[in-house]
């Protein structure tokens, strides 16, 4: 196994992980920014107010993007399984 492989894989990984966790995180990020000002226009001050809809954008967004996600993941799993024969 020499460097260029293992830098990458390593690289294959991490685009991997930010091509999965970008939208979900991202819509989590976005709701919990709206929830925040609507907290601080309204001085509600109410933790649950801030848990509840990022829980469930992050839930339809897991059912929204849910296949896209897989297939990604699906990709990398079979690129690193045909690697493993030169490796």
């Amino acid at each position: 196994m020499n460097q260029e492989l293992v830098l990458n894989l390593a690289r294959e990984g991490i685009t991997t992980i930010l091509l999965v966790s970008g939208p979900v995180l991202g819509i989590g990020l976005a709701v919990g920014l709206l929830v925040s000002i609507f907290q601080a226009t309204t001085q509600i001050q109410e933790p649950t107010l801030a848990f509840v809809p990022k829980i469930a954008a992050v839930l339809l967004a897991l059912l929204f993007f849910g296949g896209w996600i897989l297939r990604i993941v699906t990709d990398f799993t079979q690129t690193l399984w045909g690697n493993l024969g030169p490796m």
